[in-house]
């Protein structure tokens, strides 16, 4: 889930043996990927979330359960609600597929499904799967400081390579500067409309760092919808092999 807001700085918290840098020798580029790495557990990583989609008439609520294995693997299983439990969602490298025990079928992904709302969320099929990367599919500048809810914050702009095949033309992060959190973040399309902006609060430690378990995502063209996640629990370099991440594994965990 790397393109999403929550992602967030390596730092002394993370308990990791990496020693902080000062903040003026952090480039942008340093920033966005000690963020994506902390995020993302480094080389694996299992969290378990709830995501209420809210519409102007109607709410109702998704959780779930994840893994991850670097940029290449992950795996999402739907534990609730019942009609949609058991199921699942995988990425292999670019391949992508969906896999529903209800009507037993397996379905193949094509990449003009990224872009759509993910079970329904203002969510996209990419943020959930990470098929497109922060640190490596754009080019990344520190824009300067602004304060955020009375937090002194780095403001970091990401520019979408001309190369890269990827959902966002750009984004804006504002980070922290205390302890290298993102509390707030905008994303654009390719002509530079603003298309959601996503927000982050109610930090606790999951596995001994500090992450946001609240996060909100509200559409710029769509009065009364948004989407609250809570990260309920969240763990980091797990062992998890490639197997793990298969067609038949889709179909069996839970």
């Amino acid at each position: 889930m790397k393109n999403r807001l929550t992602i967030i700085i390596f730092f002394i918290v993370s308990g990791c043996c990496i020693n902080p840098l000062k903040a003026q020798e952090l480039s942008a580029t340093e920033i966005i990927k000690k963020t994506d790495e902390k995020f993302k557990g480094e080389q694996s990583g299992y969290s378990v979330m709830a995501m209420t989609i809210v519409r102007p008439a109607w709410q109702r609520t998704v959780e779930f359960k994840s893994w991850a294995k670097e940029n290449d693997y992950a795996l999402t299983l739907i534990t609730a609600p019942a009609r949609e439990k058991g199921q699942t969602f995988l990425k292999r490298k670019n391949e992508m597929w969906s896999w529903n025990p209800s009507i037993n079928r397996l379905i193949k992904l094509p990449p003009s499904m990224m872009s759509q709302g993910w079970m329904g969320s203002d969510y996209t099929n990419d943020d959930i799967l990470s098929e497109s990367s922060v640190v490596n599919d754009y080019t990344h500048t520190l824009e300067g400081e602004e304060t955020i809810d009375g937090n002194p914050c780095y403001k970091i702009k990401l520019t979408a390579k001309e190369d890269a095949d990827i959902l966002w033309g750009s984004q804006m992060w504002w980070v922290i500067k205390k302890d290298f959190i993102a509390i707030k973040a905008e994303l654009y399309d390719e002509d530079g409309y603003l298309v959601r902006s996503e927000t982050a609060s109610d930090l606790k430690i999951m596995d001994g760092r500090l992450l946001p378990s609240y996060l909100e995502i509200v559409p710029a063209d769509a009065e009364g919808q948004k989407t609250i996640v809570r990260i309920i629990e969240m763990k980091f370099n797990i062992k998890l092999e490639e197997s793990f991440f298969s067609q038949q594994n889709m179909k069996t965990i839970r």
